[in-house]
């Protein structure tokens, strides 16, 4: 069967080997041509194997072009060391503690030169350095042959290797069948690799949503036990894989299957529950924000997590606050407390950076402000730096009730008018009492004391 046929039952499919038995699948039996290959990983495939070293597009690239798929990004994986490659190449830097890599960059592309590990515990020279706690690999820079290379990688469909040497694919884990059959497996026993590494259960759900593959069975059933590994990998790592996950124009279909998969408390916990309390209205505001992203990634436009990181969490945020508000607390600073209450408890699963945190909080700060339609008010939200997304994240509020749907248009309105006729129109309407949104609270005014009488106050 070639690649790209319809996927069958994985059940069919026996659990992939724990040892090596490669297979070797010739040119003329599958579909890889250079011409689908970038000239940049062209150029380093074919000067490693000049130089008399091993040179293989490996992982994605591959599994990619197997289904007909253009890769974005393009990996070698070759026998040399990062060393070796950086003589071979003068536009080459070495990165990476945990992973040691070479890096060979031809202008805005690079190419990432892997050298094949092994599971030794190191070696005299110095080439082996592998460190586990608890389980997890925190440092992994042990040399090994390309079939170890192969059976330590997370899925079968990564683990197939091009060789340029005679454009034949390498196949050590049943990796071409699953690739055929569009599903995920993992190579070894699945417990065991989720504890090595917790993310790669963040990677099955995002493959899976990316590719249209399925995944199987055995990959499946430890998401609802390990889960909770998740909380031990670093914040920081989490928002990477969050921006693979949701700005790669896959996000909706990411979502969907972060949430079917159980795993979208862990990362988070905030938003799940925000779905549970606040029901379809939230979850129209959500689907919306991650459809409209895709859209703007398949036109070719610019994203940010900032805005989608900003509807993610905007259930929590806008609950928050309208309690503190109900209790009292004047409606600027319980925004302004709720906010910043909900980034310091969302860091704790993934870290966004403060950039896109400050951005996230003026859109949400602001949407009290469309509520109010006095004259100096609107104009000075009109020239505000961030109201533009902030009126996006109004658009989107849209499904909450008629109300907001009504603040969008009129500020839609707003933006499309001359100066001199809203102005006119605003001096119309200064007497009538402003827009309330559910998310909103009048400004208490304070009384004011009766000023003593002057006897009084002279005695």
């Amino acid at each position: 069967m070639r690649a790209g046929s319809a996927p069958q039952d994985d059940t069919m499919n026996p659990s992939p080997p724990t040892s090596a038995a490669v297979r070797i699948i010739p040119r003329e039996q599958h579909n890889i041509s250079r011409k689908q290959i970038s000239s940049a990983a062209l150029r380093v495939l074919y000067r490693l194997n000049e130089a008399g070293y091993a040179a293989y597009l490996v992982g994605g690239a591959v599994r990619d072009l197997l289904i007909g798929g253009q890769p974005k990004d393009f990996d070698v994986a070759t026998d040399a060391t990062p060393e070796d490659v950086r003589r071979l190449f003068r536009n080459c830097r070495l990165i990476g503690r945990r992973f040691r890599l070479a890096h060979v960059v031809f202008g805005p592309e690079i190419i990432e030169v892997a050298t094949f590990r092994g599971n030794g515990e190191g070696s005299e020279d110095g080439a082996g350095d592998r460190h586990v706690v608890d389980g997890r690999i925190v440092r992994d820079n042990v040399w090994g042959t390309l079939e170890e290379d192969a059976l330590r990688r997370d899925f079968t469909v990564n683990a197939l290797y091009y060789n340029i040497a005679d454009f034949s694919v390498r196949d050590f884990a049943g990796g071409f069948e699953d690739v055929q059959r569009r599903v995920l497996r993992l190579i070894g026993d699945p417990v065991q690799r989720y504890r090595e590494d917790p993310v790669r259960m963040l990677r099955a759900v995002r493959l899976s949503a990316k590719l249209d593959f399925s995944i199987a069975p055995e990959a499946r059933a430890p998401f609802a036990d390990l889960g909770e590994l998740l909380a031990q990998a670093p914040p920081a790592r989490l928002f990477d894989e969050s921006l693979k996950m949701f700005l790669a124009g896959n996000g909706l279909k990411s979502f969907r299957a972060l949430e079917q998969s159980g795993l979208l408390g862990a990362v988070f916990p905030l938003t799940a529950r925000a779905l549970a309390f606040r029901g379809d209205s939230f979850r129209a505001l959500v689907e919306a924000g991650l459809a409209g992203t895709d859209a703007r990634v398949a036109e070719g436009k610019s994203v940010t997590p900032a805005f989608l990181f900003a509807v993610l969490l905007w259930g929590a945020v806008r609950a928050q606050a309208e309690r503190e508000i109900a209790r009292g607390v004047e409606a600027n600073l319980a925004w302004q407390r709720v906010s910043h209450q909900v980034m310091s408890e969302q860091a704790k699963h993934v870290a966004i950076p403060r950039r896109f945190g400050q951005v996230m909080q003026e859109i949400w700060m602001l949407q009290p402000r469309f509520a109010d339609r006095q004259k100096k008010r609107v104009f000075r939200l009109l020239a505000h730096p961030r109201f533009r997304g902030a009126f996006d994240f109004l658009l989107l509020r849209g499904a909450e009730g008629e109300d907001i749907a009504e603040l969008g248009r009129w500020w839609t309105h707003a933006q499309q008018a001359p100066h001199d006729v809203l102005a006119d129109e605003l001096s119309v309407v200064a007497a009538d009492v402003p827009v309330q949104s559910t998310a909103t609270s009048k400004r208490r005014r304070r009384r004011r004391r009766p000023k003593a009488p002057a006897a009084a106050a002279a005695e």
